[in-house]
């Protein structure tokens, strides 16, 4: 990493931003009614693989322009998930936090404006709305979507370490950031049946929060009641993960 401490932290913020911005922008563009990806006719166009390029891209591409500077977190579960691992330190762990949630928040509120009228004519499935915004586990099982989020996000801690840390790619950020991105969207394809998934707490958590206040068209809950899970899962999971690398490989 390089730069001063208070760069690193608006490079949280605006990676995180373009990773919402990219990533929940493909799921509404895929979901919601009358957009180009998909159609008059109410059915989705755009598809899984659609929305998995979607998130892989918006790590990706803030992996080329950060990674250099801050470390390309984007992530509460993979900060404090470094820290436990002695790689990153904790006094700067809650302000990484915050320029992620902050991240997080404005770029839902981008992808707000930009689907506003889309919402509006989505009337008849809040579910979908949700899903623009946040996860949740597709029968209601809590404990299916830890599980999921647990094992999706260890992947996630395990992967990243050895991208960025590996003998081959240590010495190739650039290949690295490349990879950062296949394996999310990897994940979203293989792991994301459950629960979406989130592998990311301020993915969740900071678009549930603008569900939550602003008055969008035809919301309904913003199921605060599995908030919980996505925010717990993958922060275990990554330290987990991250751990797993460290005791087999080293960091």
């Amino acid at each position: 990493m390089s730069g001063s401490w208070l760069t690193r932290y608006f490079a949280e913020f605006f990676g995180t931003m373009i990773l919402v911005l990219l990533g929940n922008g493909a799921v509404a563009n895929s979901f919601l009614k009358g957009t180009t990806g998909n159609g008059n006719d109410g059915q989705s166009n755009g598809g899984w693989n659609f929305i998995a390029w979607g998130y892989g891209l918006g790590v990706m591409l803030p992996a080329m322009m950060f990674a250099s500077i801050s470390g390309n977190h984007l992530n509460p579960a993979i900060t404090i998930g470094q820290a436990t691992a002695g790689i990153f330190p904790w006094s700067h762990v809650i302000q990484y936090i915050i320029a992620q949630m902050l991240g997080a928040i404005i770029g839902q509120l981008l992808v707000v404006a930009i689907y506003w009228v889309y919402f509006k004519n989505t009337s008849d499935n809040q579910a979908i709305i949700l899903s623009c915004f946040s996860t949740g586990e597709t029968l209601g099982n809590k404990l299916n979507g830890f599980v999921t989020e647990f094992i999706d996000t260890a992947i996630l801690g395990f992967s990243a370490m050895g991208l960025y840390r590996g003998m081959f790619f240590k010495d190739s950020i650039d290949i690295a950031n490349i990879g950062i991105g296949l394996i999310i969207t990897a994940l979203v394809m293989a792991g994301g049946g459950p629960t979406g998934p989130a592998l990311n707490p301020a993915r969740d958590l900071g678009p549930r929060i603008v569900h939550a206040m602003l008055p969008i068209p035809n919301k309904g809950s913003s199921n605060w009641n599995y908030s919980w899970v996505p925010v717990v899962s993958t922060t275990l999971g990554a330290i987990m993960g991250i751990e797993i690398y460290k005791i087999s490989f080293g960091l």
